[in-house]
């Protein structure tokens, strides 16, 4: 296979540059810029279409085992492929917990099976996600798990943490933290300000975002074991990163599409496809985010894609369940940010292709000859706007219906073989 006539963005090996690709065996087996020969080979014509390395999310929950009628291997490969996403890493918050290698290994083996994209799966740090006794992380490594989380649940032991932090690293294994104090937030439902006690909601307060990351990175620096820090939201986490980060403190992060784009403003109307954890926050944070992303504080961007069934948000705001999709909209999101602000494409592209890669050491987030050709074709121009009806997810909750984005995905090639292509 050739793509012909593409912009080549290629944030690992710092490649912008017209020209095209071949593909061989499921390898890039080539990148030329100005063109290549002619070729009697498959070829797919992308003058004026971007190609980048397949999308890495690294924070999905795909809630197989257990809640498939939310969301399933299947149903979630499909809306990762329609979204440019080339590998998923799904959380461990299923029915079993994904907390012993018989759920590692069904997760890999149903996903060999039925997905159209590469998953991953992360184990718990803990059984059961109890935050009490450390999980079999040595055995989920061996059938297959790339990290360990309780994301969905805080370790609020710091002690069983530090353990975490020393037992992970003997495998290799990133730690991605979920950051809550929960006695601070558990009976919040959006974020904690005038707002919040306008609409008569209970609050989270950023603080209990904070305390928890303070506690991590002090931890991090303790044990000189790296640490991942999920779902960042607010400015002050933002940084307590940046400088650990100057002090040599091993830590990165991740932020979501919805805490770039959105604030707590769109609460106003009680829409629970708007009520996720942690909250959205104020336009001050939104902006710190953003800032944060260009400027390299913040190392990926995952959607936390959560699904829930259409009559669970149905409820009043107060009892529906935190948590909104996002895997068709993370390109878009990003496409956003970078028009908007019109610096720093490979940066923001690199969020969601090397970095994660890197983090989580594994193949894949780059168009490097030899490599995986995993590949993401885009129209840049394309104007668009998303609604249900586009939507591959069994769910439909996402907090983005209605919007208008610029850009879209048209391709998406997997080990060279395309699983999607816009019609």
């Amino acid at each position: 296979m050739w793509i012909k006539g593409a912009r080549i963005l290629d944030p690992e090996n710092g490649i912008d540059t017209m020209g095209d690709i071949h593909v061989s065996h499921g390898r890039i087996a080539g990148i030329y810029p100005g063109g290549s020969p002619d070729t009697d080979a498959e070829s797919i014509d992308a003058q004026g279409k971007w190609v980048l390395p397949g999308l890495i999310d690294m924070h999905v929950h795909l809630r197989d085992p257990g809640f498939e009628y939310k969301e399933d291997i299947a149903s979630g490969s499909l809306a990762a492929a329609a979204g440019g996403v080339t590998t998923m890493v799904c959380m461990a918050n299923t029915d079993p917990v994904n907390d012993n290698p018989s759920v590692t290994k069904y997760i890999i083996d149903r996903a060999k099976s039925v997905a159209l994209v590469r998953i991953m799966p992360v184990g718990a740090v803990s059984k059961a996600l109890m935050g009490q006794e450390l999980s079999e992380m040595g055995l989920m490594k061996e059938a297959g798990i790339v990290a360990v989380s309780d994301d969905g649940n805080p370790v609020e032991d710091a002690s069983l943490m530090r353990s975490a932090l020393f037992y992970a690293s003997t495998f290799g294994l990133p730690l991605l933290s979920h950051c809550q104090d929960r006695p601070l937030s558990v009976s919040g439902v959006m974020n904690e300000g005038a707002l919040s006690s306008g609409l008569g909601l209970s609050g989270i307060p950023g603080v209990s975002e904070e305390i928890m990351v303070s506690r991590d990175l002090l931890l991090s620096r303790d044990t000189r074991v790296p640490i991942h820090l999920t779902h960042l939201s607010t400015k002050t986490s933002l940084e307590l990163v940046s400088r650990a980060k100057e002090q040599g403190i091993p830590v990165t992060c991740d932020v979501t599409p919805h805490h770039l784009l959105l604030t707590e403003e769109g609460v106003k109307t009680y829409d629970t496809n708007m009520k996720m954890y942690p909250p959205l926050r104020t336009e001050e944070d939104r902006k710190a985010l953003v800032e944060g992303l260009l400027h390299g504080i913040i190392d990926c961007v995952a959607t936390d894609h959560a699904p829930h069934a259409r009559d669970e948000k149905n409820l009043d705001f107060d009892l529906a369940p935190f948590g909104v999709i996002g895997l068709q909209t993370l390109l878009p999101a990003l496409l956003k940010i970078h028009f908007e602000n019109d610096k720093g494409l490979l940066g923001v592209l690199g969020a969601v292709t090397c970095n994660p890669a890197r983090i989580l050491g594994i193949d894949g987030g780059n168009l490097t000859p030899g490599s995986r050709a995993d590949i993401t074709i885009i129209d840049p121009q394309r104007q668009w706007v998303f609604t249900e009806e586009c939507i591959r997810s069994k769910s439909k909750n996402s907090p983005f219906l209605g919007q208008r984005f610029t850009g879209m995905v048209i391709q998406t090639i997997v080990e060279g073989q395309t699983v999607f292509r816009e019609s």
